[in-house]
């Protein structure tokens, strides 16, 4: 390979949308061109809302996805993931900035541009130093009841807003207790339009998966909130949308306060980076690509650094746009792409025409595309393979409903990390007896027919022997060779399945060795693998024990 070739793969890496680009099919763009547009028609309104929850006003949400989406689709390696604003960033703009602006309007949206930029820094420094293999703890359990758990919660999320009242914040239950308590608020007319729209919706997702149903939803209903006065009967509209283009850059910002605003950009970035992460595992997972987890780390850096630039605030992945972008027929990351500029139009041309645009069919996109995550029969084939793996999925399922997403995926991911430490901890430990008629040496506890070897206890780790494990394995020794009897004469450890071992698993062998000796027991090593025969090599082992050859099997060890 030559270098010109290198460097091309090189650029093709840091920049994927230049790699798949190039492979790009004109049959994917009629799929494209459709989610583009009915994710705009989603995002608008969903940024002017959460623009709200910043304490900024309804322009700060518009830019913040127009300028963020402008830039993601070329660095992510997500095919669906969409970049937005989302109500946990923006509650926790709002409330940390309050207090540091002083009530001035200009001074807290420059503080929220700059936070963005300073999250685009931290997401770089990530990057550089490859930081996403922490994503590889979030667990296809983690992922299972993540995806319930946002499927519940974005469902009483919404229903507020299909029935025609306001909605509340909160987790599920607090949400879920408003819509009952308020259920009596419901306006006729409102309920009438989103259900009739998540109807069609869904009806069109099953009967007619061609047709791009979401957006002939939108289009009918633009034209009957304009010309059959909806609004007279109480039905809410996405109302007057903010026109024209901020002017780019930072302003009104002193050095002094990016010291105040690190926590904040902190706490933003985690938020964002676990978040876009486990978006972009559901949908790789569901249709069969690769996630490269430190490319969504650039691909946030220049999101929030165009949002930051353009008078935004934080950006990260957002479920539920991610959701109707994908359900909408996405193929590429080119339908976010084709949503900023259709945004862009918007905030120059068109803001006029969507004020039209009723409320409860939003709410009504939103859960339609919720439909496919609630997957039951997935937990019971958890609940069926594994109590723990079902744990897992049932406390990142309540982690979401009780703490929202951010603390549903970390609450799992802690989980999962414990259970894995528990099995690193307690490695499986058995007795090995030979199979009748071979030389080959298998599990004698779970295989009684196996044959004990008379006057021989064989002794199998299926595991790494580390410091926090070597007490454990210890004891299960002694413990199995205990129950062999008195007429024990040779002890053979089994290293075939140990994978390494630290110094505190070259003491363990040896104290086993000694503890044996002062019994009269010989003690024998075998089929250690090559990273094991060389650290027990410079332990010094081998000088009290004598060469370890690679092809000591247990047959040849017991034969000698």
């Amino acid at each position: 390979m030559n270098d010109r070739n290198a460097k091309v793969i090189g650029i093709k890496g840091f920049i994927p949308a230049l790699g798949w680009l190039r492979f790009y099919q004109r049959d994917w763009f009629k799929a494209d061109l459709i989610a583009g547009i009915t994710l705009a028609a989603y995002l608008i309104p969903a940024g002017i809302g959460d623009a709200s929850l910043a304490g900024l006003p309804p322009s700060a949400g518009l830019y913040a996805c127009l300028f963020s989406g402008l830039v993601f689709w070329i660095f992510t390696s997500s095919r669906q993931t969409s970049v937005t604003v989302t109500s946990a960033i923006s509650l926790l703009v709002g409330v940390s900035l309050a207090p540091i602006s002083g009530g001035d309007p200009a001074r807290h949206a420059a503080l929220a541009a700059a936070t963005a930029v300073i999250v685009a820094a931290l997401a770089l420094v990530a990057r550089m130093f490859r930081a996403g293999v922490i994503v590889n703890f979030i667990s296809e359990s983690v992922l299972l009841g993540f995806k319930c758990g946002v499927a519940m919660h974005l469902t009483v999320s919404q229903l507020p807003k299909l029935c025609g009242f306001h909605s509340s914040h909160g987790d599920f239950w607090e949400r879920g207790g408003y819509f009952l308590r308020h259920a009596h608020e419901t306006n006729p007319a409102s309920l009438v339009i989103g259900s009739t729209a998540l109807a069609l919706l869904l009806l069109g997702k099953r009967f007619f998966p061609r047709i791009p149903a979401a957006l002939v939803v939108v289009t009918a209903a633009l034209l009957a909130g304009a010309f059959t006065g909806l609004g007279s009967l109480g039905v809410s509209m996405l109302g007057t949308v903010p026109q024209g283009l901020p002017q780019l850059g930072i302003h009104g910002l002193q050095w002094s306060d990016v010291n105040l605003l690190l926590p904040l950009a902190m706490a933003c970035f985690l938020l964002g980076a676990v978040e876009t992460a486990a978006i972009g595992r559901m949908f790789a997972n569901k249709h069969g690509y690769r996630l490269d987890s430190d490319q969504e780390f650039l691909a946030l850096a220049g999101a929030n650094l165009a949002s930051g630039l353009g008078q935004g605030f934080p950006t990260s992945g957002g479920m539920s746009q991610s959701l109707v972008n994908e359900s909408s027929g996405a193929r590429t990351p080119l339908s976010g792409f084709i949503a900023s500029l259709l945004m862009l139009l918007v905030a120059i041309f068109l803001s006029s025409l969507l004020r039209f645009l009723p409320q409860p069919v939003l709410a009504a996109i939103v859960l339609a595309a919720v439909t496919g995550l609630f997957n039951f029969s997935a937990l019971k084939r958890t609940w069926a393979f594994s109590r723990g793996e079902f744990a897992v999925a049932a406390t990142a399922l309540m982690g979401v409903l009780g703490s929202g997403l951010l603390m549903g995926v970390l609450i799992g991911a802690i989980l999962s990390l414990l259970l894995l430490l528990r099995r690193a901890m307690q490695p499986h430990t058995t007795e090995l007896g030979r199979v009748p008629d071979t030389d080959y040496f298998a599990d004698l506890i779970r295989h009684p027919k196996n044959l004990r070897i008379p006057g021989a206890f064989i002794f199998r780790c299926d595991g790494a022997l580390l410091y926090f494990n070597a007490e454990y394995v210890r004891e299960r020794f002694f413990e199995l060779l205990d129950h062999c009897g008195q007429d024990v004469k040779v002890v053979v450890f089994y290293l075939g399945t140990v994978p390494h071992i630290d110094m505190a698993g070259v003491e363990l062998i040896t104290e086993i060795r000694e503890s044996l000796l002062e019994r009269g027991i010989e003690f024998r090593l075998a089929e250690a693998h090559s990273g094991v025969r060389t650290i027990l090599r410079r332990s010094g082992f081998e000088k009290i024990y004598g060469p370890i050859e690679p092809d000591q099997t247990v047959h040849t060890v017991l034969s000698r």
